[in-house]
């Protein structure tokens, strides 16, 4: 209970700024005394400081207490079916350092190599030695298994799945290095730089290359039992659904199959468009009037009103973030999709597109890897580790994704 108040507190000062301790019992819903006591141990710790007294209008003032910068750093890296995109942040949360670049590798031992020199020479770039790195925070499509270091349902990269993946990121990143999911990413870095600030309940439908959702609940990142929530790439919907043996490992998901950016190509080379079409450029089409391509769009928008129906059924949250190469063109998506939600579903979310675009699972990963920094600070006792992270008390982590774009 204590680690859970400190995590409360250092949550308001690092959100909300300087505050005076009545304040901060008031918002955080402690004891005065509670907060005093937390307060003395946050500071001991070099996490928090003061800032000097309050001005109010009336009666004595009040020392103010603000989360103290630190000038250690995080680096997040979103591994994208095109894309590599690293970034270098300090411990507020600043990026201070960013490349991208295409990504060229076909196979996971080469994906591996390559991000590991990315993220080591945007680091250098910023002057931070790989050493005084925090933590790094690795995210990919699928389900990781802390048991074996495999990625369960990740067919993104060739052999990508394969037992040792995280010895070999560890191997060329440091131990300290943590695997997370891609949508999850996502959801955490709309909850923190997003549409956090209006929802407390939402789900994160990432839709490029592949299919995930990260669901946000009452604040928080719900990952399920096993890691597994919003896997809605395997939703049975579809004719594929059943007809197709059981699914495990490295196969597409029916629906994924269906609703991704290649489901997407597929139903336009029905409609009479070139297979040689890609998702974006059928988009392009659309908003240019094209029939077939406006077809394909709303082909693409009732699909994914499924998966809005079935989440919205199951967790009612207040809104649905769409992200990704296809999600984000919520423009030409969001009327058949609404048209599609009213003849399934009496419950309709709200629908809105990401306010990080492209950036979603980058500054996720930074989101994260910041987050397991400041959990081992205050106390003794190691934090809950992020999937793949070692419970290491030595503070380095490399956020290293694989998104669907």
């Amino acid at each position: 209970m204590r680690t859970l108040n400190e995590r409360a507190v250092l949550e308001r000062l690092r959100r909300g700024g300087p505050i005076t301790r009545p304040r901060l019992a008031e918002e955080t819903g402690l004891s005065q005394p509670t907060v005093g006591a937390i307060l003395v141990t946050l500071e001991r710790a070099g996490l928090v400081r003061q800032v000097g007294p309050s001005s109010p209008s009336r009666g004595r003032s009040a020392l103010l207490f603000e989360e103290t910068p630190g000038d250690g750093h995080v680096v997040g890296v979103d591994v994208g079916y095109s894309w590599l995109r690293c970034a270098v942040a300090d411990l507020s949360g600043t990026v201070v350092a960013r490349r991208d670049v295409r990504n060229a590798a076909r196979s996971a031992p080469n994906l591996v190599r390559v991000v590991s020199t990315l993220a080591r020479d945007v680091a250098r770039s910023a002057g931070v030695l790989w050493p005084d790195v925090a933590w790094t925070m690795v995210g990919s499509p699928g389900v990781f298994d802390p048991a074996d270091g495999t990625l369960l349902l990740s067919s993104r990269i060739r052999r990508w799945g394969r037992p040792g993946l995280l010895d070999a990121l560890r191997g060329e990143l440091g131990v300290r290095t943590s695997v997370a999911n891609d949508a999850n990413l996502a959801a955490l870095g709309e909850l923190a730089g997003g549409w956090g600030k209006s929802f407390r309940t939402f789900v994160y439908l990432l839709v490029g290359t592949g299919l995930g959702m990260g669901l946000v609940v009452d604040g928080r990142l719900h990952a399920g039992a096993r890691g597994a929530a919003g896997e809605v790439a395997y939703l049975p919907f579809g004719d594929e659904a059943s007809s197709r043996p059981p699914v495990y490992g490295a196969r597409w998901g029916s629906f994924e199959e269906m609703a991704s950016a290649r489901g997407m190509v597929r139903a336009a080379v029905d409609l009479g468009l070139s297979p040689r079409l890609s998702a974006r450029q059928i988009f392009d089409m659309a908003r240019r009037g094209g029939v077939a391509a406006r077809s394909a769009v709303a082909t693409e928008a009732e699909h994914l009103a499924l998966v809005v129906a079935a989440v919205t059924t199951v967790l009612d949250p207040e809104a649905v973030v769409m992200g990704g190469g296809v999600g984000s063109e919520l423009d030409l998506l969001r009327e058949p999709m609404e048209a599609r939600l009213q003849q399934l579903t009496p419950f309709r979310p709200r629908i809105v597109v990401s306010e990080l675009g492209e950036d979603a699972v980058l500054l996720g990963a930074i989101a994260s890897a910041l987050e397991v920094v400041r959990d081992q600070a205050p106390s003794a006792a190691p934090p809950p580790a992020p999937y793949g992270a070692p419970n290491d008390s030595s503070g380095q982590t490399t956020a290293f994704h694989l998104s669907e774009e």
